[in-house]
C-alpha cells in the first residue's frame, strides 16, 4: 500500500516528518502500527515557527521536480503526521515517488 492518492490535479502524500533529523532526506515508506502507510522524511530544520514545514515542502519540491508553490500543507501543522498536496501531472508524480520510495523503503513487503 502506497501512502499517497491521485486526482485529477495531482497526489495527496502521507507524511511523517522527523524534525531536526540531521539531514534533508526522504527515508522511503514505513507502515505505521494501525496499518497506515506513511512516506517517512526527515528535515535539519527545527519544529519551531513552521520552519520544519517549510523545509519539507522544499524538499518535496525539489525531490519530485515541480515548482515550490504546487506543493502545499493539507493538514497536520503541529503533528509529525501531516498531509502534503502536490500539483501536476498524477501519472509523472505518482511515478516519481514510486522512485524515490523503492529506494529506501522499510517496513513494505513485496
Amino acid at each position: 500500500m502506497v501512502p499517497w492518492r491521485t486526482s485529477i490535479t495531482g497526489v495527496s502524500i502521507a507524511l511523517r516528518v522527523t524534525p531536526r533529523g540531521g539531514r534533508d532526506d526522504i527515508d522511503g515508506i514505513e507502515q505505521l502500527s494501525d496499518g497506515r502507510s506513511v512516506l517517512k522524511v526527515r528535515v535539519r530544520a527545527i519544529a519551531d515557527g513552521g520552519e520544519a514545514n517549510r523545509a519539507v515542502l522544499v524538499l518535496l519540491a525539489k525531490s519530485l521536480g515541480v515548482p515550490k508553490a504546487s506543493v502545499s500543507l493539507l493538514s497536520g501543522a503541529t503533528s509529525r503526521l501531516k498531509q502534503i498536496a502536490v500539483e501536476g501531472d498524477p501519472a509523472d508524480l505518482a511515478e516519481a515517488l514510486r522512485q524515490l520510495a523503492s529506494v529506501k523503503s522499510i517496513g513494505i513487503r513485496n
